[in-house]
């Protein structure tokens, strides 16, 4: 390992000592035990890797719920992009969207920054739960321009999987008044990427986001029927379907964000 990788790795580490877990809240309760979770992510292990994604799934964003512990963790995650023990596998079902730790990662980071979106501030406004009022979104909102900087590199990133995840990270955080600059450069790699993408929740993906941007979207096509989850052209039992689940970037609650 070279001194600048030692010296990030070090870096990494004091993000994780250097934060009071036990007094900060998740789904279940204290978060004391997130600095052993979260280091798995780059375990030797698939399995611990695994797990430890399970756990920032569904214990430190159970349900597209910001909690405490997801601020300090969304800056963890953001450092360990760079980790080239980030391209390392994880477990897959046939609901997951295909990638390795990077893209897992990275979509993670989507689904974070997809709470604290405009929309999301409209909509958390309208139940009564403004963002502003709620400490973990406001924190989410101030680390915004740090996710993004973490995310923009693998929009280059020559792994398909991991680009389109990075692109789907990118978008929302770009609702970010200091960060608006950087949607028109990304204009071309969203049509490109995303509304190119086997993934038909990334075509639908761009074109949401190019209209959103007053950008023009034609001769990019979306999900052919909106009532199937899955492409009507891909068997039920196709290994190779994915589709949108509770964890992915993709999934939206139904109900208010907290």
């Amino acid at each position: 390992m070279n001194t600048n990788s030692s010296d990030q790795a070090e870096a990494n580490r004091d993000l994780l000592t250097g934060t009071d877990w036990a007094a900060l809240g998740h789904a279940y309760g204290s978060a004391a035990e997130a600095p052993r979770q979260l280091a798995a992510l780059l375990d030797a292990d698939e399995g611990a890797r695994t797990r430890a994604l399970s756990y920032l799934h569904n214990t430190l964003h159970h349900q597209n719920t910001l909690y405490e512990a997801t601020v300090p963790a969304a800056l963890y995650v953001a450092a360990i992009l760079s980790d080239p023990r980030g391209t390392r596998a994880v477990d897959k079902d046939r609901h997951s969207f295909p990638g390795c730790m990077h893209a897992e990662l990275l979509g993670w980071i989507a689904s974070v920054a997809n709470e604290v979106t405009n929309e999301a501030a409209v909509l958390s406004k309208h139940y009564g739960f403004p963002l502003d009022d709620y400490a973990p979104a406001v924190g989410i909102q101030k680390i915004r321009p740090t996710l993004f900087a973490a995310s923009l590199p693998y929009t280059g990133e020559s792994d398909r999987h991991v680009r389109e995840a990075a692109l789907t990270a990118c978008i929302p955080l770009l609702d970010d008044p200091r960060l608006l600059h950087h949607r028109r450069p990304l204009v071309p790699l969203i049509r490109e990427a995303l509304g190119t993408s086997e993934l038909w929740q990334h075509r639908e993906r761009a074109i949401d986001t190019l209209n959103a941007w007053g950008e023009d979207t034609s001769g990019l096509e979306g999900q052919r029927n909106p009532f199937l989850v899955c492409d009507s052209d891909r068997p039920a039992d196709d290994p190779t379907t994915w589709s949108a689940h509770r964890d992915s970037a993709q999934g939206h609650s139904e109900e208010p964000p907290f």
